[in-house]
């Protein structure tokens, strides 16, 4: 399995995000998420009211809670065009590149449906951006 190298610093698009050191090649699996594997009903509780979390529901009653522990990859910032994915796969989140990404890119996913119910501002600056999450 091939490694590659990322960054936090800070983002444009919200806070702080992860960036690529190399470029890196479309397709290929970039890394997991960590973090704490809670129940869904503790995962909305969590995240009522606040507007920074980084929490994945399964769709089986179960949830990833990132926001504390995890990886760099906690700090993958939301995009109406990403340049990644997220794969849900037997309690894990993997992340997958999109298409190739440059070196100093910032890795993005699209988050789909939130915990925000469309009342959090989407600041991803794309031509094809929805507005909100």
């Amino acid at each position: 399995m091939d490694t590659f190298n990322f960054e936090v610093r800070r983002s444009r698009i919200q806070g702080r995000g992860l960036f690529a050191l190399t470029d890196l090649p479309a397709r290929r699996k970039l890394g997991e998420l960590g973090g704490e594997l809670i129940t869904e009903r503790e995962a909305r509780r969590r995240a009522r009211g606040r507007a920074s979390v980084m929490i994945v529901e399964f769709g089986d009653g179960t949830a990833l809670d990132a926001t504390r522990l995890g990886t760099g990859f906690k700090y993958v910032n939301h995009s109406c065009e990403p340049n990644a994915y997220m794969r849900l796969c037997r309690g894990r989140v993997e992340f997958y590149s999109l298409r190739e990404i440059a070196a100093g890119e910032e890795l993005t996913c699209d988050y789909g449906e939130t915990h925000h119910d469309g009342r959090l501002p989407c600041r991803c600056g794309s031509a094809r951006c929805r507005g909100a999450l």
